[in-house]
């Protein structure tokens, strides 16, 4: 029998599950005629049931809605709409396609589901995306909350859901490979590597099919539901599946103590361009959700991949933030990093706005007000605002300070007085008064670029495999290969990469700001050269577990400097070093080979430098030699605080061959000498320790 449509009320939008039934609301402002679809199976191509929602009824001001009685938790259903379809004037609607529920909460795609049959004339219901009905009451979240852990303790892991665990050396059952579960048996893992959050890759459910022929869409930069987690990561094979098991992960990271970040995709979707296939916005109310260029014809295209969300749009405001406040309240998300955010600070005509709406509604937001808000502060189109990034509580992704690190590393000259920014939480930068240094996102390497291990191994991309003649991915990478391009059995330029990469992962941890690694970049995960393997779902992007055995002594040293500086209260102080005149706050001394004379000369390889912190009497030295010549540097006298007698203890020499290169504090050796010969290309950390002690 054919449920009854009631005319229902236009809020909440989405699906919304009632004791009786289930209340539908859309926003469409120019359609003409929408028809609910429910279907009994994710394969289904004719709908179980087609409402016709009448206007004179089921229609409020832009709001399509209906109440329909005796139907909840784990329906599927979608839409058809009708209306104008005239691109010229930024029409294209549809009727023969299924369109996916911007609002809803799961997604069920069928077993064929097509791109081509999306973007090509006629009905696509058998391969399209069936939106769920979802029921959040009903899941047990055991009194789990948000961790609320500052940025000044953290530490993140920036990982892929699938790449964690997808390889067969990952050693967890053939069901749970790449999923959400996969993760859950991988905690123990991340608890050891001593990481505090974990920032995923888009988790948004997305089209895997948009890729070069052939390919994968792996890293998920293509999302079609805002609200629904990708139904790909699960291996239950149920509508309900992704989600319960999203949920499940979230709740066992959180009791290993580990925050649960979100790489959010709010700057485009997988519409594409002209040509590309019709899943939702497109179909609902094209004008409305993305931007166009001055024409009123085509899509402006901020975000490299055809398309543009209207992000400052009254409508997609609404979307954004609800989805945000459902992501923290509903799936106990932990913060968001958003995917090329200077995006999200354009006007309609495409122009950077000095106060965005949306920019400023989730910083002011109550909801999110425990939420970690990290910007990717730049976009497509050449806007680039680290530093500038409006509000005051956004994190930044500091792009500088990958690059000058990297730069500093391999030898290029004029990079001393750079590095020294870098390190002291780039207050060049980030000018503002208040500003805590821990809000800069510092990195050596993301999942756009090398991999760690690449960084030092190659001198130029590897992108063949990516079916796009080695145009694409980024350049310059700022990498040096130590000698040969690629991998090498020579024993010389082996010690010399992973001299390098220890040096790099020392920087990283010496300096003022959250740090950030990369999946596997402490087993020397490698992407062969390939700095963009956003279409390599295989081997070249799956984290090979083999290597945690092969480089044991890599993730030693980085486990071991990660415990020694995250315990370090000078490294958590969420101010800014100053120079040494200030006694009520951690301070900074600058030196060079010899005390008190850093060369900040523009052919310059090094720099040393003193934190003391007056509170915590924590005093530590650290030395850095990017010269190809051994060179000796004075110490200062090692005397802690209180002028109790101490001496240096050596935590880290990044030249020397393990366990050597790092040591924790109770078993560093003492530096009895004034003067400590630093080898080429090397870093050296020194802690004053008590003399009665050593």
């Amino acid at each position: 029998m054919q449920p009854e449509c009631q005319p229902g009320r236009s809020y909440p939008l989405g699906a919304t599950v009632y004791p009786t039934g289930t209340n539908f609301s859309l926003f469409s402002k120019s359609a003409s005629a929408v028809e609910l679809v429910l279907f009994d199976h994710p394969d289904d191509a004719v709908p179980r049931y087609t409402l016709q929602l009448e206007p004179s009824r089921c229609r409020t001001y832009y709001y399509w809605h209906a109440f329909v009685p005796n139907i909840g938790h784990g329906q599927l259903y979608g839409y058809r709409v009708r209306g104008p379809h005239d691109p010229e004037r930024g029409y294209r609607f549809d009727g023969e396609k299924l369109l996916v529920d911007p609002y809803a909460r799961a997604v069920a795609p069928s077993s064929a589901f097509s791109r081509y049959a999306a973007a090509h004339p006629g009905d696509n219901c058998g391969m399209g995306v069936k939106s769920v009905v979802v029921d959040p009451s009903l899941y047990d979240w055991e009194q789990d909350s948000q961790l609320d852990r500052p940025f000044a303790s953290t530490v993140i892991y920036e990982m892929h859901i699938r790449g964690f665990t997808r390889h067969p050396s990952a050693n967890v059952s053939i069901e749970r490979c790449g999923t959400y579960l996969g993760v859950i048996d991988k905690i123990r893992y991340l608890q050891a590597l001593g990481v505090t959050a974990v920032e995923l890759l888009p988790i948004q459910h997305y089209d895997e099919q948009d890729a070069p022929d052939g390919l994968t869409n792996y890293w998920g930069y293509s999302p079609i539901a805002f609200f629904a987690p990708h139904q790909g990561y699960s291996c239950g094979g149920q509508p309900l599946s992704a989600i319960n098991e999203f949920r499940d992960m979230v709740k066992a990271l959180h009791r290993a103590g580990i925050e649960v970040i979100l790489d959010v995709v709010f700057n485009h979707t997988a519409e594409g361009g002209a040509d590309g296939p019709t899943y939702s916005l497109r179909g609902l109310e094209n004008r409305a959700y993305y931007l166009f260029d001055e024409t009123g014809t085509e899509y402006a295209n901020y975000s490299g991949t055809g398309n543009t969300i209207d992000a400052n749009h009254s409508i997609v405001r609404r979307m954004i933030m609800d989805c945000l406040r459902y992501w923290v309240s509903e799936m106990h998300v932990d913060g968001f990093r958003f995917d090329l955010a200077s995006v999200m600070a354009r006007d309609e005509d495409g122009e950077p706005m000095d106060d965005p709406p949306i920019l400023w509604e989730i910083e002011s937001d109550p909801v999110l007000a425990g939420s970690k808000l990290i910007a990717e502060a730049w976009d497509a189109a050449g806007l680039y605002q680290v530093g500038s990034f409006i509000g005051h509580r956004w994190a930044e992704w500091n792009g500088e300070f990958r690059d000058d690190m990297r730069r500093f590393v391999r030898g290029d000259v004029g990079m001393v007085k750079k590095l020294a920014a870098r390190i002291n939480g780039s207050p060049d930068l980030y000018t503002q008064p208040d500003r805590e240094p821990n809000r800069s996102i510092n990195f050596i390497t993301s999942h756009d670029g090398f991999t760690l291990n690449d960084l030092v191994s190659y001198n130029q991309k590897h992108n063949e495999a990516n079916l796009e003649q080695n145009r694409d991915g980024g350049t310059p990478n700022y990498s040096w290969n130590c000698g040969v391009e690629g991998p090498t059995s020579d024993p010389q330029i082996e010690a010399l990469r992973k001299r390098q990469i220890r040096n790099l992962l020392t920087l990283l941890f010496v300096s003022q700001g959250t740090p950030m690694i990369l999946m596997g970049d402490e087993a020397r995960r490698t992407q062969y050269g390939n700095n963009n393997a956003y279409c390599q779902d295989n081997a070249v992007s799956w984290f090979d577990w083999h290597t945690v055995e092969d480089h044991a002594d890599l993730l030693r040293f980085m486990r071991l400097l990660m415990s020694v500086t995250q315990n370090l209260a000078v490294f958590r102080k969420e101010r800014f070093w100053l120079p040494p005149d200030h006694h009520d706050a951690p301070t900074v001394t600058w030196h060079g080979v010899m005390l008190f004379q850093p060369d900040w000369s523009s052919h310059s390889h090094t720099l040393a430098f003193e934190i003391r912190s007056n509170a915590d009497s924590e005093h530590l030295h650290i030395i850095l030699n990017a010269y190809t010549e051994p060179l000796e540097f004075e110490l200062p006298d090692p005397r802690i605080l209180r002028e109790v007698p101490a001496r240096w203890l050596r935590l880290v020499d990044t030249a020397l061959a393990p366990p050597d290169d790092v040591r924790p504090p109770e078993e560093a050796p003492v530096v009895g000498t004034a003067k400590y010969s630093v080898s080429p290309r090397s870093a050296v950390v020194l802690l004053a320790g008590p003399a009665n002690l050593v």
